[in-house]
């Protein structure tokens, strides 16, 4: 609809808060303005969990606290690994120790590491997070196995 079309009731619409007044009123131009500023209130995470999943190409470790919520994660990608040297031991090393730098800041001390994969970093990363000083409470492969798997191929007729 343009401009032109718009009927007069449409354009003198008086403009009202969340509570019904009008804003234009001079009830508002008296009221000083206060900009409330939120507290940057960093939280204290003493408990989390650490999941580190490492497959053929790549390794992944994140932090969250117990319910889940993401405290900081890195990847191979993501420091600058690029194509096979993402799966190395080294590669893996490197990753936990950044996820541990950013994740220093919640004061994290006891962790649950869950490891998931087949790759060559999970033991790398696991190492590397025990030698960083965490009290690891539990470790747990979470490595999806197949039970019994796909319906195999139908055997070939000579």
């Amino acid at each position: 609809m343009s401009e032109d079309n718009k009927t007069t009731e449409e354009k003198n619409v008086v403009a009202k808060d969340s509570k019904g007044k009008d804003i234009n009123s001079t009830e508002n131009i008296n009221t000083p303005v206060v900009n409330k500023k939120k507290k940057n209130i960093r939280r204290q995470v003493r408990k989390g969990r650490a999941y580190i999943k490492s497959s053929y190409n790549n390794t992944l470790v994140s932090f969250t606290d117990i319910h889940g919520n993401s405290l900081a994660w890195s990847s191979a990608g993501l420091l600058g690994f690029k194509g096979a040297k993402k799966a190395t031991t080294y590669a893996a090393n490197q990753v936990a120790m950044d996820a541990h730098e950013k994740v220093q800041k919640y004061g994290l001390k006891d962790i649950e590491v869950f490891v998931r994969g087949v790759g060559s970093g999970r033991d790398a990363a696991l190492r590397a997070l025990a030698q960083k000083g965490y009290n690891i409470i539990v470790i747990k492969d979470t490595t999806p196995v197949p039970h019994n798997g796909c319906r195999p191929k139908k055997p070939r007729r000579v």
